[in-house]
């Protein structure tokens, strides 16, 4: 079972950048899926960006062109450069990942990122 633990929340001004990491604990190669995920206050959780083992990202279109996902097998690390940031992605934003076998889906704990207008 995979632990993951991100990293890179803060606070920034609008129009700022941050880039989150998520460090697995344990190689991410059997990983097909990961990405991320966030939850802003009273709102349900929901997709930002996913990338697959071929390195084909997924984006959410209130993140196209401003979030870029990457993955680094061999440091076992997913990335989430985020520019041009605006106040309404403020949120706590976790990782996933997702093994096909055996199935199982795996979050990180989250980090919040907080964007001032």
């Amino acid at each position: 079972q995979v632990q993951l633990v991100e990293s890179g929340g803060g606070l920034v001004q609008a129009g700022g950048s941050l880039r989150l990491s998520c460090a697995a604990s344990t190689n991410i190669f059997g990983y097909n899926t990961m990405g991320w995920y966030r939850q802003a206050p009273g709102k349900q959780r929901e997709l930002v960006a996913t990338i697959f083992s071929g390195d084909i990202p997924n984006y959410a279109d209130f993140v196209k062109g401003r979030f870029t996902i990457s993955r680094d097998n061999a440091e076992n690390t997913v990335y989430l450069q985020m520019n041009s940031l605006k106040p309404e992605d403020t949120a706590v934003y976790y990782c996933y990942a997702r093994h096909d076998f055996p199935p199982g889906d795996y979050w990180g704990q989250g980090t919040q990122v907080t964007v001032s207008s």
